[in-house]
């Protein structure tokens, strides 16, 4: 019996993203205000079968006119109901950014993917703007392949709800330039404590600075706690 030969074939895709933020948000007329470059740029990675459109409401408190907003959606998305639950136009949909099929084409070109957006709000940026990347649950993983092998200069990385990738080398150099901040909810069920305080000692091990946030609450995003990030 022949056997079926695996090939690939590199694609044009449209990918959406959502934003919330930057000078076209202000309040005002003032055409200095309107002219002000973005000094902090924040993207922000959903988790698995969420969508880029909900996921940036969250963040609305942090957005203003010199800080933008940027949540790209992953480009796999699928129904999150079986056809028996009843029509297309009523099944919830969700998005992932992989899967464990065809693992490194797929990282590869959500990196490309999150590189070529980087690119693209380049010219709102001033030149000393802050990038900082935010990655919820799955999104944590994309966050950190990202960081370390993509194009942007992370000045701060926050992982929430979900820890650095396994396959992670602890001597990147991208990983100490980016400052690490670990955000758990006391009672989150995916990030246990047990977990999280394992990573803390790798990582301490590896003399790699980390910050920790705990959070009453379980695996989800906390206004309150963004708020603080925001403000910092």
């Amino acid at each position: 019996m022949l056997r079926p030969t695996e090939n690939h074939l590199r694609v044009a895709r449209t990918a959406r993203y959502f934003e919330l933020g930057g000078p076209e948000s202000a309040q005002s007329s003032s055409q200095q205000i309107a002219s002000r470059p973005v000094v902090s740029l924040w993207f922000v990675l959903h988790g698995y079968s969420q969508l880029a459109r909900d996921f940036v409401q969250y963040f609305a408190d942090a957005a203003g006119p010199t800080r933008l907003i940027v949540a790209p959606e992953a480009l796999n998305r699928y129904y999150l109901a079986p056809p028996e639950a009843g029509p297309a136009a009523e099944r919830p949909v969700g998005a992932t950014w992989m899967t464990r099929e065809d693992r490194d084409n797929e990282i590869a070109d959500y990196v490309s993917y999150l590189d070529t957006l980087y690119e693209a709000l380049q010219p709102r940026l001033s030149i000393d703007a802050r990038v900082e990347v935010i990655g919820f649950s799955q999104g944590a993983a994309t966050a950190t392949r990202w960081a370390l092998h993509g194009h942007v200069p992370v000045s701060r990385l926050i992982l929430w709800g979900g820890l650095l990738p396994p396959e992670t080398p602890l001597d990147e150099p991208a990983l100490r330039r980016s400052r690490l901040t670990l955000v758990a909810g006391s009672r989150d069920q995916y990030l246990t404590a047990d977990r999280l305080e394992a990573e803390e000692q790798r990582l301490a091990a590896a003399g790699i600075p980390l910050r920790v946030i705990r959070f009453d609450g379980r695996h989800s995003l906390k206004r309150d706690v963004i708020r603080q990030l925001a403000a910092e």
